[in-house]
């Protein structure tokens, strides 16, 4: 009996070690599978969804562990060099999560309140809005200030500003959108400020600052800040932008914009993967500092230059999407995962490009899992809007003649309905930058970002509305010879 017990007892211990097994697998999958067949299919998966969205050159990192897990680059610049994991690319509004970070430090040594308000920095400042006096420092960071784009211009702003000195007094002048802590507003200038706190508290200027005390302390030696996207056209070591026509790459300078503190940071891949993993380690900041950093706002997910929430197997996971008008960057790190993926592209926001789903394909492969290439991909729905506008060409001929042929009246009723129907591309177009601001959230794109972003969509509706017009031209000309003859 002894022993049919002693065998009882093995049997269920060996079968818990493999539930056990079972269980902790992915998150060991990284390791218990071979690193370089994985790096390959990644290789491959960003290789093909590149060509699929028409993306010429492309860097990527992966941190893993305490481990740089891949640092790669993809694609060519215009003259052949190659662009490896070493090449700087625009991070864009990635930058936001380094500028948070740079106030929590200082917060760490007790110069910054979160919760004190920013005007009591700088008591200089006369706001003809009492409500600024109450925007926190914590308002500015999880992007609840009251501010947005229509009340204090961004993107839009001409001139643009040349330096961080002349920020502070914009809030002189502005009159909020809503009152503190109670909207949330995505807004680059709440950065800004938060930038110009920085310079204040520290003494030094931004750009030193996060070089002495966030790129030398990680070792991100290829990594550095810039005030303006000209500083970007003017820098031969960074491939050079584009955006897409019809699913042709355009080479563009980036429009002028100043970024400094919301988005002026440059990088590599090897640094990327140093900067993900700077998220496990606590180097930078005290265990208190570190978990309100990764944590989501007061007013929803956005919280200290991250959007924050949970991956979906239910752990913490802190992530960020950068966008110029000709380059782009995605990074997603999923904490308790101890994974971090980072991919910057020398195209830009483009209506029928998903981003997001390198990053989510290469976490896919990491995990075991076999992404595929969606069919919604720059690749078909440029195809699609080709056969659109070829289609329009040929119906809006097709309709020429079958008016003049139409031997039926035009009353004064089917005109007016034409126009109506006949001119909705048109208003359409008229009103894209309004719309665009609605569906955005708020912000507030200027035309060369709508071209830039859904140009394909713009022809067909610029061929729509000029078929249309001539055609209801047409229209309004018969509808003139029947009123003439019948009087």
């Amino acid at each position: 009996m002894r022993i049919v017990h002693k065998k009882k007892i093995a049997l269920s211990f060996g079968c818990l070690l493999l539930i056990t097994a079972i269980l902790v697998q992915p998150a060991f999958a990284v390791e218990i599978r071979n690193k370089a067949e994985i790096q390959h299919e990644i290789d491959q998966y960003v290789k093909t969804t590149m060509e699929a969205n028409h993306i010429k050159g492309a860097a990527l990192a992966i941190a893993n562990n305490e481990e740089v897990f891949y640092a790669n680059g993809y694609g060519t610049f215009s003259d052949g060099r190659v662009i490896n994991g070493s090449t700087p690319f625009p991070i864009a509004s990635l930058s936001k999560s380094f500028t948070a970070l740079a106030v929590l430090q200082l917060a760490d040594k007790g110069l910054i309140d979160l919760d004190e308000p920013y005007t009591s920095y700088f008591p200089g400042l006369l706001p003809k809005d009492e409500r600024v006096r109450h925007i926190t420092i914590r308002n500015l960071l999880n992007q609840t200030s009251g501010l947005n784009d229509k009340v204090n211009p961004d993107m839009t702003r001409s001139p643009q500003y040349q330096s961080l000195q002349e920020i502070n007094q914009s809030l002189n002048r502005v009159k909020l959108a809503n009152n503190p802590g109670t909207a949330y507003s995505y807004h680059n200038p709440n950065y800004q400020y938060l930038a110009v706190l920085v310079e204040k508290m520290s003494g030094q200027s931004f750009s030193d600052y996060l070089e002495n005390n966030i790129f030398k302390p990680l070792g991100m030696n290829h990594t550095f800040n810039v005030s303006t996207t000209q500083q970007i056209n003017d820098n031969s070591a960074i491939p050079r932008g584009y955006y897409l026509i019809l699913g042709h790459p355009v080479s563009q300078a980036e429009p002028l914009w100043f970024v400094d503190g919301p988005a002026g940071i440059i990088s590599t891949a090897e640094d990327m993967a140093k900067w993900m993993l700077a998220q496990y380690d606590g180097r930078l900041l005290s265990p208190e500092q570190m978990e309100q950093y990764h944590t989501a706002g007061q007013g929803g997910p956005y919280g200290m230059g991250w959007l924050a929430g949970e991956d979906e197997q239910g752990g913490r996971a802190i992530s960020h999407s950068g966008i110029f008008w000709t380059y782009k960057a995605e990074e997603t790190i999923y904490l308790d995962q101890r994974l971090g993926i980072t991919m910057m592209f020398d195209s830009g926001l483009n209506a029928f490009v998903d981003y997001s789903a390198f990053t989510d394909g290469i976490a896919s492969i990491i995990h075991g899992e076999k992404p595929g290439v969606s069919f919604f991909n720059s690749r078909n729905m440029e195809i699609i809007m080709i056969l659109l506008v070829v289609a329009t060409i040929f119906w809006g001929g097709y309709s020429y003649f079958r008016i003049h042929r139409s031997k039926k009246s035009i009353t004064t009723g089917k005109l007016v309905f034409s126009a109506a129907v006949r001119m909705s591309p048109v208003l359409i177009l008229l009103f894209l930058s309004p719309l665009a601001t609605f569906v955005g959230a708020g912000r507030v794109l200027p035309w060369f970002g709508l071209w830039t972003s859904m140009s394909s969509l713009m022809i067909w509706l610029v061929v729509l509305s000029i078929v249309n017009i001539a055609n209801l031209g047409c229209c309004f000309k018969l509808y003139c010879d029947e009123s003439r003859i019948s009087s």
